[in-house]
């Protein structure tokens, strides 16, 4: 029986397969994490391969402005995934504002959401309204990923520019 050493004198390349350097421990772990980082980074793409589940917001609010502006109200959040959330809501933020207002059966559309967890949480706003007696209102704010488009009709009077938060939280 020949040693390694016999064989090392004979073919040195076949001497280096034989006895195991430090290079060759090394190509196994660099292969797995090779294969986790593919991993990783297509698995957000496969989550989001999944498709978005479809939500939608009702909503009742109303609130008042002079330089700060707030409001608040409540809601129901429904997924075409059969998913639904009873919420409040709330608005905050300042600048150039004066008004009182009442949003009754308010509507929102959400996009980017793959779970009703998803809605919860602070979108940031920025808008300009006018409005007196009857009045209606688009809005589209956004968190992330997760995009909100709300839209209602009220009563009130208002006018002016203001940037702020708007909250969905249970």
């Amino acid at each position: 029986m020949r040693t390694v050493i016999e064989n090392s004198a004979k073919n040195p390349a076949a001497a280096a397969a034989a006895v195991p350097g430090p290079l060759s421990r090394l190509r196994p772990r660099r292969a797995l994490l090779g294969a986790l980082l593919l991993a990783a980074i297509a698995l957000p793409g496969a989550a989001s391969a999944r498709g978005s589940v479809d939500c939608k917001l009702k909503f009742n609010m109303s609130g008042w402005s002079v330089f700060y502006k707030t409001s608040s109200g409540n809601g129901t959040i429904s997924c075409s995934n059969g998913q639904s959330l009873s919420v409040r809501i709330s608005a905050k933020g300042g600048g150039l504002s004066f008004g009182k207002s009442r949003i009754v059966n308010g509507t929102g559309e959400f996009s980017g959401v793959h779970n009703i967890a998803e809605t919860l949480g602070s979108y940031a706003t920025a808008e300009a309204h006018a409005g007196a007696a009857k009045s209606s209102k688009a809005q589209v704010m956004t968190k992330g990923e997760v995009s909100l488009a709300l839209a209602g009709t009220g009563e009130g009077w208002d006018i002016g520019v203001a940037f702020g938060k708007f909250t969905i939280s249970r």
